[in-house]
């Protein structure tokens, strides 16, 4: 991630050591450990996080267009359905009653 070296941290820790003393150094250097655990521990779950929303959120399209796509057929075949009852309707008005007009033996 940072692309240190050994020499750069050969001078950080004789560095640490001028600065801290060899009395002090060991409990920096824990304390330094625990924090860099700390902040890679909450890079992970933010990266995990990130990535389950993004899944998650592909997820919802993808449900989206499939439900689209689905919805596309129920349509169109309840046209059809308005279509016939439309023409039923438009036959039954315009056919006269044949319950209503005596038949031709019965006359």
């Amino acid at each position: 991630m940072f692309d240190v070296g050994f020499g750069e941290l050969v001078l950080v820790g004789v560095i640490a050591l001028l600065v801290l003393g060899p009395e002090r150094l060991p409990q920096a250097a824990r304390t330094a450990g625990l924090w860099v655990g700390r902040l890679r521990a909450t890079v992970q779950r933010f990266t995990a996080d990130v990535d389950r929303e993004l899944k998650a959120e592909e997820l919802r399209q993808t449900l989206r267009e499939e439900a689209r796509r689905l919805a596309e057929p129920v349509q169109e075949l309840g046209r059809e359905v308005a279509a016939s009852r439309a023409e039923l309707t438009e036959a039954h008005v315009t056919t006269p009653d044949r319950a209503a007009a005596p038949a031709d033996d019965e006359r």
